[in-house]
């Protein structure tokens, strides 16, 4: 086994923190009691801050960043994994408070890995990585406040992004009518292919409405937040339900309680980072039943070498990447 990996590592240089290609050796990795041989990781929005320096992600340098993984166990201290295991890492604090997946390398703790449903290969893992997890969990909290397909329509923001993308196609396989929110017509191509039966325009939900507007949507996925996720929840017919689970469009909610008291609406919130495993694996089985492979194959954007995150980064920050991108770690 060799001694030195190459990996994606965020430091601080002339005040500027960014990630860079770089060599470390395996035993500069953290003594957790599993060592996975890195396949693929894949590149989220959250990635794009760390690796770019556009946002603050890691609470400590040196930092390895990437919040996904996937690869096979080499190395196990613990009982629950052997060599040869297929495992995937969703974030945990990795690329925050832990070494993550932009590496050919990394030691995890146990109790962060699960096993990958036979359905998938290791790139095809990584085409849905924390993006397409987040998005079926976002899937589950609504089945879970009663949100079927019926009459009304379901409304998705952020719909040509990693979680958009992921959640039109399995809310569409599952008989929903999924309306796509987006600011880009080029997607709307795409954004049908993968289900979406209609599409509203993002410049709509940026602009200030009533506390109540016209009932519309039974149920929602919303990846942007800020005055877009009031205007979702606005807009939510009595009962319904928004799975806000993003905050790329600001942290704030500026909205009113009246959606919430006099329709009962339920705003639900999606912590993908720290789930126990049982909702991690029960979100990984469902991906593997309602996640169509010919889907999978139109979200994935492509495979791309870990040389070139730090351009790829300011991509998708920029909002220049459509779908899901595979990070090949050994190139």
């Amino acid at each position: 086994m060799s001694d030195t990996i190459n990996a994606i590592v965020a430091e601080n240089i002339g005040g500027k923190t960014k990630g860079a290609l770089k060599q470390l050796k395996v035993g500069d990795l953290p003594d957790h009691d599993v060592l996975v041989e890195v396949a693929y990781s894949t590149l989220n929005y959250k990635d794009g801050l760390a690796v770019s320096g556009k946002g603050k992600i890691a609470r400590k340098l040196p930092m390895v960043c990437g919040i996904d993984l996937a690869g096979t166990v080499i190395e196990s201290r613990s009982r629950d994994w052997q060599p040869g295991d297929r495992v995937v890492v969703n974030g945990w604090g990795l690329s925050e408070t832990e070494w993550g997946g932009f590496a050919q390398k990394q030691r995890v703790k146990p109790e962060w890995l699960i096993r990958l449903p036979d359905a998938f290969s290791l790139d095809q893992a990584m085409a849905i990585g924390t993006a397409g997890y987040t998005a079926m969990l976002a899937v589950l909290a609504l089945e879970h406040m009663g949100v079927v397909p019926g009459t009304k329509e379901i409304l998705v923001t952020g719909a040509a992004g990693g979680v958009g993308s992921v959640a039109v196609a399995v809310l569409s396989g599952l008989g929903h009518q999924v309306v796509a929110a987006t600011g880009r017509p080029d997607t709307h191509g795409f954004l049908s292919g993968l289900g979406a039966g209609g599409f509203i325009d993002r410049a709509t939900l940026l602009e200030k409405g009533a506390p109540l507007q016209s009932e519309r949507w039974a149920g929602a996925v919303d990846s942007v937040g800020g005055i877009t996720l009031a205007n979702v929840i606005a807009q939510t017919v009595s009962n319904g339900a928004v799975a806000a689970c993003g905050l790329a469009g600001g942290m704030g909610l500026p909205g009113s309680v009246f959606p919430f008291i006099l329709r009962g609406v339920s705003l639900l919130g999606i912590n993908s980072v720290y789930e126990p495993r049982a909702k991690r694996e029960l979100a990984w089985a469902r991906l593997a039943t309602d996640l169509p492979k010919e889907k999978l194959a139109a979200i994935t954007a492509g495979i791309e070498p870990m040389s070139k995150l730090p351009e790829l980064a300011e991509q998708i920050v920029a909002g220049q990447i459509r779908g899901r991108v595979v990070i090949d770690v050994n190139k």
